[in-house]
């Protein structure tokens, strides 16, 4: 495999807002008319914790987390460019993500995926998250799933 740097940063990093514009256009392709209802939640101003994954120095992934409760973070942006998805990069975004949740103090991480996302599903769960009833925003949502996984807290 190719050389995978990941690298911690914030919403401002353009490398950050230029795959998120990607994964917007594929949102709206996959959710359709309800993308405005979804778009809403996913701002990226002031997100301090933004993951980008550069592949021979080409970003290529990103994920973010922002606190959601006293003691969940809510992972957000999840995307691998379609080019380099099935390499395992999403799973290793994920594991730095949570690494930081941790850090940060963290005992979970909660997210919200779509049904229409089954690769996303497969990943999380894959991962060990469990689908919980939906959060939020996103209760009585019937395309949404909820998902959380408890943290391991690191030494």
């Amino acid at each position: 495999m190719s050389n995978l740097t990941l690298i911690r940063t914030d919403s401002d990093n353009a490398d950050f807002r230029q795959l998120v514009a990607l994964l917007d256009k594929d949102l709206a392709v996959r959710d359709g008319e309800d993308h405005a209802f979804y778009a809403q939640f996913n701002k990226v101003d002031a997100i301090k914790e933004v993951i980008v994954v550069y592949q021979d120095g080409n970003p290529v992934g990103c994920g973010a987390i922002k606190p959601f409760s006293t003691t969940q973070a809510e992972v957000k942006r999840m995307f691998v460019h379609p080019d380099y998805r099935k390499q395992g990069i999403a799973a290793k975004v994920l594991n730095a993500l949570e690494s930081w949740t941790a850090e940060l103090g963290f005992a979970a991480c909660v997210l919200e995926t779509g049904k229409k996302q089954p690769e996303a599903i497969a990943l999380y769960q894959k991962v060990g998250y469990h689908i919980t009833p939906n959060y939020g925003q996103y209760i009585g949502v019937d395309n949404s799933v909820c998902m959380t996984k408890p943290l391991i807290a690191k030494p």
